[in-house]
This record gives structure tokens, sequence and C-alpha cells, in this order.
């Protein structure tokens, strides 16, 4: 069961501006601006931070029973599916709308297997999964759910390791929402809105900080490169260029993990910078290669860029360019 200390426990009477300072703190912790993590926060959160369990001021949270299913013990598995607490199937074993009734199923799945119900369950205003303590450099699953439970400062600070482990606050500093609820939401993150909410939400914090929406947004609108969760013609460009020096299966328009993954491995292999941007230099790097063009307010850059010499300029053949790429 979960240790209930007041130690542990934060006013239920905090107020909406208290929080907020919490995620400024927060916010300047992972180097991003308040108004874009104030705005994933809010969409992930639905401005609910705490729920109030037997008295006490307790994160949300949504327990998992596939989750369950996969981590209990392996001789506890059918008393846990017995109990209507354990599924292979995702989505199989319900959650109550209310938290006070998933609090309660947390505690069933504890009397079963604790460290497995906790690892099972996600915490807090950012939803982490206690399964990811270990990545997220915690000692134990129990201190990720102490941090959790800590407080709003807790909550996010939890939040925060996740999105900086997986690199996603570098699209938060330049207020790429597609690509952060990408990684995020998961890939029908579109589907559900999550970027174009938190763009609003965004705009709404800006303005809350006095801020005029287009200096809030200028940086972001004057990017001059293709990213994560960018879709469309433009992209499909790309991967065609991608797919024919072998670095790339589908064509699909989607800029997702596999081509991300594929414009890194192009950019070191040219000797850039590999960070998965399509800007001017990888641009013109990807024209010399494929004769492909890829046109969305990208600017050529003010020098040619300096190629391996395996590449050839000009190249003798096809075949030869292509070669290194195929190795």
């Amino acid at each position: 069961m979960i240790d209930i200390q007041p130690t542990y426990m934060w006013r239920l009477a905090l107020t909406k501006d208290e929080f907020l300072i919490a995620i400024e703190d927060i916010a300047r912790d992972l180097n991003v601006s308040f108004s874009a993590f104030a705005a994933v926060v809010w969409v992930e959160s639905n401005g609910i931070w705490q729920a109030e369990i037997d008295g006490r001021a307790e994160p949300l949270i949504r327990f998992e029973g596939h989750y369950f299913d996969r981590l209990v013990a392996a001789d506890r598995r059918a008393q846990a599916r017995h109990d209507g607490l354990a599924n292979p199937r995702a989505g199989a074993v319900k959650n109550p709308r209310k938290q006070t009734a998933r609090w309660d199923l947390l505690q069933r799945a504890q009397s079963i297997d604790r460290a497995a119900a906790l690892e099972s369950t996600s915490w807090g205003v950012g939803q982490v999964m206690g399964a990811n303590w270990k990545e997220l450099s915690y000692p134990s699953v129990e201190a990720l759910v102490l941090d959790a439970r800590s407080g709003p400062h807790g909550q996010l600070r939890l939040m925060a390791r996740f999105i900086k482990r997986h690199g996603l606050d570098r699209h938060l500093r330049e207020v790429n929402f597609a690509g952060f609820a990408r990684r995020y939401n998961g890939p029908a993150f579109a589907k559900h809105g999550y970027h174009t909410r938190m763009r609003k939400a965004f705009e709404r914090f800006a303005k809350l900080r006095g801020e005029k929406a287009e200096q809030a947004t200028s940086h972001a609108t004057e990017r001059n490169w293709l990213g994560m969760g960018d879709t469309g013609k433009d992209i499909r460009t790309l991967q065609t260029a991608l797919r024919s020096l072998g670095l790339l299966a589908i064509v699909d328009g989607d800029f997702g993990p596999a081509t991300d993954k594929a414009v890194r491995s192009f950019q070191r292999k040219v000797n850039l910078t590999s960070d998965g941007k399509v800007g001017p230099e990888t641009q013109r790097a990807m024209m010399f290669w494929t004769n492909e063009i890829v046109e969305k307010n990208i600017r050529p850059g003010p020098s040619p860029i300096a190629l391996p010499r395996w590449l050839g300029y000009p190249s003798p053949s096809w075949n030869k360019i292509l070669k290194p790429f195929r190795q």
C-alpha cells in the first residue's frame, strides 16, 4: 500500500496562481519559455492539478491494466487477471471516471504486486508512467512516486525529466508543438489536435504575460527548416530523396521518428551537425546528392558545404555516390 505521510502532501487550497509559479520555476530549470511549458501542462492536465483523496491532496493518476499484466510477477498474474486488474489488451481494464475510485484501483493492484502497480500507473499533470523511473534516473519507482506526490513542483519536475530525457525541450524552445506532441502524445497527436490546442494555450499564456502574439511566436514563424511533426508535400519530397539514398523505406508525407533517423544518418555521412533539422545546409547537400529540391521557406546558406572527399565533385557515377549510404 502507498504510505501516507503528511510531509509528502500539499494543501488542497493551492491556487491557480501558485501553480503558475511552480510552472515558471520548472520552465526556468528546463530552459524553455514559461508560455511554452505552461501550454503543454495545461493541455495535458486540462487545468486540473490535484484531487482530494480522503482529505489529502494527491496527483491525478491513471492505472494501465496492460502494463500491470506485463509487469506483475508471473506467479501472481492469474490472480491479477481474475480480479480484473490485468489484461494484455490496452484499454481492457477500464479506469473509473473519479480519481477516488482510481486510487482504490491502485490500492487493490498494490496488494498483489506493489512495485508493478506503481510502475503501471501514470502520475501527475504530465501523465508520466511509473515504469519510466529508471530511464529518468530515479533510484526506484517509489522515489518517482514520492516526487509526484510531493507537490506541484514535484509533478512538474517529473514531467520535465521526461521532456529532457527524450530531447523534447528543444521543440518547446522552438515553439514546435507538432514535433513535441508527436513524441509526447504519440502518432495520433494530430487526430486529437494536441499540437493545435498547445498552440492556442501558448498564445493565451503569452497574452497573460503581456507579450504580443507576434512577439511570442516570431522566432517560430521565421524558422527555415523542416523537422519532427511537419507534414505535407515538402516532407514527401524530402522522403523521396532519402529513399533514393537507401536511408528510408516509406514515403508518407509525415516527418516522424523514421524520417528523423534517416535525416540524422544523412547528416552524419556528409559531415554536418546531426540534429534532424533539414535547414539550408542539409537541403543543399541533399540537392547535390539526389537532385531533389525541398522547398519550405528554406533559403540557401551563405557558403558552400564542405563535402567529404569520397563524395566526388562532380561525381564520376551515381552508383559511386550512393555506395557510402549502402554500406
